[in-house]
């Protein structure tokens, strides 16, 4: 996956960008701070901050690449423009951590140590693996097929489709599905939610992206984003004045940042924090 590299006023403000521009979660990425910004004389900005980010690689990173730890609205200012989205996807899954496995001396009937035998240190083993994504998936697999059986579900049909070589998709396709997807789509994002924790409690992977999808209604989402962006940002066009979208996941801010931004006389940002993270339009 190719590194995007972008610039702000903050190191803060330059992560949320990089992660707008990916359209996922910072726990699926690698960030890397490349400059601190440079302040001049009476406080003025001299050099942004620089940040650059990845999705994270499928393959194994080598032993010198450490691992990156997690950071643990209106038209104008005013009013915001809803989309009929989905409330923003709430933390994902934990990231499995290290467990520390204590390679332990045999120890006689008496209970009494070998005095031939020196002490072992208590030695620190990285529990995770690389997996390969399609088996990440066909774990997915299961799990949905379970849940579809235990719901009594039935006729319903899931697939493997493999997006790029870091990113699956499990799709569920039938009839009377609305139940797996929720209002807003909030069922489906916590299901996705919950796959990913199942697949990393049984497979300990440390890479790899995967996501739910069900009656197609991840492709419907974005059509209607992109349709309504674009009214959106001829509103702004015609009226010189920003618009702010509703708070919602990393995902949708992309389609909306890459829908406004091939329209021209028009820029974006996002704007606030998680959970109330959001996008905003602007003329340029």
């Amino acid at each position: 996956m190719e590194w995007v590299e972008v610039t702000a006023r903050t190191v803060d403000e330059a992560r949320e960008k990089a992660l707008d521009l990916l359209g996922v979660e910072e726990g699926d990425t690698e960030l890397e701070v490349l400059a601190e910004p440079k302040m001049g004389l009476f406080g003025r900005l001299r050099e942004e901050a620089r940040v650059r980010a990845r999705l994270l690689p499928a393959v194994p990173r080598s032993k010198d690449d450490k691992p990156r730890q997690r950071r643990g609205a209106g038209r104008g200012p005013k009013d915001s423009v809803a989309a009929d989205s989905p409330p923003p996807a709430g933390p994902g899954p934990a990231v499995k951590r290290p467990a520390a496995r204590v390679a332990a001396v045999d120890r006689g009937d008496a209970g009494n140590e070998p005095k031939d035998e020196p002490k072992m240190e208590p030695t620190m083993v990285d529990d995770r693996v690389e997996v390969p994504v399609a088996e990440q998936a066909e774990v997915a697999k299961r799990f949905v097929e379970g849940l579809l059986a235990t719901m009594e579900i039935e006729g319903a049909a899931t697939e493997i489709v493999l997006l790029d070589e870091s990113t699956a998709e499990v799709r569920v396709t039938g009839e009377d599905l609305g139940t797996l997807i929720g209002p807003k789509g909030a069922t489906l994002l916590a299901l996705q939610d919950l796959a990913r924790t199942v697949v990393q409690r049984q497979t300990s992977a440390r890479s790899g992206r995967l996501l739910l999808d069900v009656a197609g209604y991840r492709q419907m989402r974005k059509e209607k984003l992109e349709h309504f962006t674009k009214q959106v940002a001829q509103d702004v066009l015609a009226s010189g004045t920003p618009a702010a979208f509703e708070p919602m996941a990393a995902a949708d801010r992309k389609i909306i940042h890459d829908t406004a931004n091939a329209i021209e006389g028009i820029s974006t940002s996002s704007e606030g924090e998680d959970p109330r993270r959001h996008v905003v339009v602007h003329p340029a």
